[in-house]
């Protein structure tokens, strides 16, 4: 599966909004076939901070999000919300889902 991490620098006037701002976006990424998972934190150190994880099935999964016309609407809308380009970390990694941290077991 392909995971990615981004961190998302929001301009601080629309930090408190940017949930409703992606909502749309998250709600069409969440919807792909070939998407895993696609979820929003907001930073506790840094409150106009958001991180993105998420992942996809596969490289066909990935190169369809990135085709997709909600990504490349996303790409068009976002940035004028942020206050810098966006960082982040692209692998891949085996397996299809969350594993439980053994370190501590509930």
């Amino acid at each position: 599966m392909i995971v990615i991490t981004a961190k998302f620098q929001v301009r601080p006037e629309h930090a408190d909004e940017w949930p409703r701002i992606t909502a749309d976006f998250t709600r069409a990424c969440n919807a792909e076939d070939g998407c895993l998972w696609f979820e929003w934190s907001r930073s506790v150190e840094t409150p106009d901070q958001y991180v993105l994880i998420e992942a996809f099935r596969d490289e066909q999964a990935g190169a369809a999000h990135v085709g997709s016309p909600h990504f490349k609407a996303a790409q068009q809308e976002l940035p004028r919300y942020l206050a810098s380009t966006p960082h982040v970390i692209n692998t891949t990694v085996e397996g299809e889902g969350w594993s439980e941290l053994g370190e501590m077991t509930v």
